[in-house]
C-alpha cells in the first residue's frame, strides 16, 4: 500500500470511530435526542425552518425515514409545523422554544466537550484541522464524496 493509501484507510477509520463517539455521546448530552434529532433540529435552526422533503434532499435521506424522525420530535414538542408565509399550500418545520432551549443545551455541551478534547492542541494545529474538515465537506456536499 501506498503511503496515500495508507492514510485514507487511517482516515476512513478514525472518522467512523468519530462517528461512533459522536452517536454514544449525543445520548449523554441529553437523554431524549438522539445524534439524528439533534442534526436536524440543528438543520431547522440553521436555515430558519424548512420543509421535510428539504430535509430528506439535504441528508440524502428517504422521505419516510425523515417522516419518522419529525414525527418524533413533534410528539416530544420540539419542533411544529407552520404554514408557508410564500406558500400557504407547502408546512414547513420549525424549532419550538422547547427545541431551542434543548438545542442550546446539547450545543454547549458539545462545545465544551470539544474544547476540552482539544486544549493541549496548539493554535496553528486547530487552524489546519478546522480547514481540513470545511475542505472534506465541502466535497461531499459536492457529491464527491461518501460519509
Amino acid at each position: 500500500m501506498t503511503p496515500a493509501e495508507t492514510a485514507v484507510e487511517t482516515i476512513q477509520r478514525e472518522m467512523t470511530a468519530f462517528a461512533r463517539r459522536a452517536r454514544a455521546s449525543a445520548g449523554r448530552m441529553h437523554p431524549e435526542l438522539s445524534l439524528v434529532s439533534y442534526t436536524l433540529l440543528g438543520h431547522l435552526e440553521e436555515s430558519g425552518g424548512c420543509r421535510a422533503t428539504d430535509l430528506a434532499a439535504h441528508y440524502a435521506l428517504d422521505k419516510s425515514t425523515v417522516s419518522r424522525q419529525v414525527a418524533a420530535l413533534e410528539r416530544t414538542g420540539l419542533i411544529e409545523r407552520r404554514l408557508d408565509p410564500e406558500d400557504h399550500r407547502v408546512q414547513v418545520l420549525d424549532l419550538t422554544q422547547a427545541g431551542q432551549d434543548i438545542l442550546a443545551q446539547v450545543t454547549h455541551s458539545r462545545r465544551t466537550a470539544f474544547r476540552e478534547r482539544l486544549a493541549d492542541w496548539p493554535e496553528e494545529d486547530l487552524v489546519r484541522f478546522a480547514g481540513y474538515l470545511e475542505r472534506y465537506n465541502t466535497g461531499a456536499s459536492a457529491g464527491t464524496g461518501a460519509g
